[in-house]
């Protein structure tokens, strides 16, 4: 018999979020370790609010929200607030009701930014691994590092001379000229121009023959980004360099951070990630990477600070000689240490860090670090599953 295509109109609905989403879906194990790792914070959260004025978003619903943006591919917080308006599942995940408000996209934005700064995104990722079923997955003794660009928000028509900044009245590359600068046209030559003629369109402009650095040079758009490539044979951008700390027992990041892009970033900011993440360590720790962090000076520090250099040696003038690569684990923390590409691509092609949205090196910063903690959320539910 054919059923009929009626609509009931039913004004009352009596049945709970929590009964809609089913019980296996990945979501509810992430959502678990999400609300305790933040219950963690709660003291956290209160010192950052006074006792007084208008409530603003409640910490907890905001990270939840920037987690599924992430987690979700949702390129804009308009998008994700149109999606929480809809979407029963995302309602659920951020706490919110079926009959509850929607935040305005604007407030939403500037209620993020107070809140989810570096510090803060770091704390929310030390609290997501210090989770008691989350901890006993982690290598305290193996890690393994490496670097990645992340493409700035900004164009290169953007790289304009230092001593040649604009005023801020002046028009930008692909403007019209001003009336003081354009030419004298006759009414006879602007009656025969093309109807389809765009006089706003962002023209093109030749950079051949210009040299250009980060020296003589700055962004408009993004003062942070860096003119620079990470490989030869490819074209140079403007970017920033994400890094990112690996353990190698399940190939979770602990540690995660963001720089301005240049040469020494990746050394630097690998042993400012492993005395963050065992500070005053006595242990003997092991610390994979490929041959770019093969540096004489990088390695004697990593010795002094009680860490065995795994890295992968260059074929010419290498610091990693014999009495590392004799040993059983080398070999071990070479192969391993490649998993943490898999962490870049994910957050690359699903956490939207090909190209971040976002200006200035702090902002930037505490979004990166903020994916890497969604990448682990991400893999958490199978790993805690096997």
């Amino acid at each position: 018999m054919r059923g009929t295509d009626e609509t009931s109109g039913s004004l009352f609905s009596y049945v709970d979020l929590e009964e809609r989403i089913p019980a296996q879906h990945p979501l509810r194990k992430i959502r678990q370790v999400v609300n305790d790792a933040l219950a963690s914070l709660d003291s956290e959260f209160e010192a950052l609010y006074t006792d007084f004025g208008r409530p603003s978003i409640p910490p907890e619903r905001l990270i939840r929200a920037s987690l599924l943006q992430i987690l979700f591919s949702v390129r804009s917080e308009r998008q994700l607030m149109e999606q929480m308006d809809y979407n029963l599942m995302f309602r659920w995940f951020v706490g919110l009701g079926i009959d509850d408000p929607i935040w305005v996209p604007t407030v939403f934005t500037k209620n993020r930014d107070r809140l989810l700064t570096t510090e803060m995104s770091r704390k929310v990722m030390a609290a997501i691994l210090a989770h008691r079923e989350v901890a006993p997955l982690l290598s305290d003794e193996h890690f393994s590092v490496d670097g990645t660009l992340v493409k700035a928000w900004a164009s290169m028509k953007s790289f304009q001379p230092k001593a040649e900044t604009s005023p801020p009245d002046d028009k930008g590359p692909g403007d019209p000229p001003t009336p003081d600068t354009a030419p004298s046209s006759s009414p006879t030559e602007t009656d025969q121009m093309p109807h389809n003629t765009k006089p706003h369109r962002n023209a093109e402009v030749d950079f051949k023959g210009e040299k250009r650095s980060n020296a003589s040079h700055v962004s408009t758009t993004d003062p942070d980004a860096r003119l620079y490539k990470k490989s030869p044979g490819t074209g140079a951008t403007l970017c920033f360099m994400g890094h990112a700390l690996m353990e190698n027992r399940s190939g979770l990041i602990v540690q995660g951070d963001l720089t301005k892009a240049d040469g020494y970033a990746e050394r630097k900011t690998a042993l400012d990630m492993i005395h963050r993440h065992s500070p005053g360590s006595t242990r003997r720790l092991t610390l994979g990477a490929d041959k770019g962090y093969d540096a004489a000076e990088f390695v004697a520090d990593l010795r002094q600070a009680c860490v065995t250099p795994h890295i992968a040696q260059k074929s010419r003038y290498s610091a990693i000689d014999g009495r590392t690569t004799r040993h059983e684990g080398y070999c071990i923390s070479i192969k391993h240490r490649k998993r943490i590409e898999e962490a870049f691509g994910w957050a690359k092609t699903v956490g939207g860090m090909v190209q971040t949205m976002y200006r200035g090196v702090e902002h930037v910063r505490s979004r990166f670090i903020l994916t890497m903690a969604a990448n682990n959320l991400a893999r958490l539910p199978r790993l805690l599953a096997a």
